[in-house]
């Protein structure tokens, strides 16, 4: 999934070119749409990726579309988190990175996330609450496994 935005043309683009089917739509505009298009294609054998903190933030603050995606599709959640050395930090407010030639990467995924489709309103927060704790997790050891702080 990749925003509607100018900004996000330029993500479908590239998520075209590695062979992904880009579904256009955000946490703020055009979601639920998006979250349809996802189920489809994941019904369709395809996987699903979200960036997690959504089109606005805050950073690393999961967003419940994971979840509610899991829900419909019966797909687990599979979270991950890229460590990267010596990046370039956009100045943005996600303060996305981008790895430099040659630069180690270490990843750090988590156990699968397996949301019921009969989940009720609070089940479903635990499960966005469990999905933020796992990839802060995995945030924290990727970033330790690296031996940086920058990630």
């Amino acid at each position: 999934m990749t925003s509607l935005s100018f900004d996000g043309e330029y993500i479908a683009r590239i998520i075209e070119r590695f062979g992904f089917v880009a579904v256009r739509g955000s946490s703020s505009r055009g979601g639920a749409a998006a979250l349809l298009g996802m189920n489809r294609a994941l019904a369709e054998g395809r996987i699903a990726a979200f960036t997690i903190d959504g089109p606005r933030g805050p950073r690393f603050m999961a967003k419940p579309g994971p979840v509610i995606l899991a829900r419909m599709s019966g797909a687990p959640i599979l979270s991950f988190y890229l460590a990267v050395e010596r990046p370039w930090i956009l100045h943005s407010w996600d303060a996305m990175m981008i790895p430099r030639p040659f630069s180690r990467v270490h990843l750090r995924w988590t156990k699968l996330i397996h949301v019921p489709s009969c989940a009720s309103d609070v089940e479903m927060n635990d499960f966005h609450h469990q999905m933020q704790e796992s990839l802060e997790r995995a945030r924290h050891d990727a970033v330790e496994a690296l031996g940086t702080s920058a990630s």
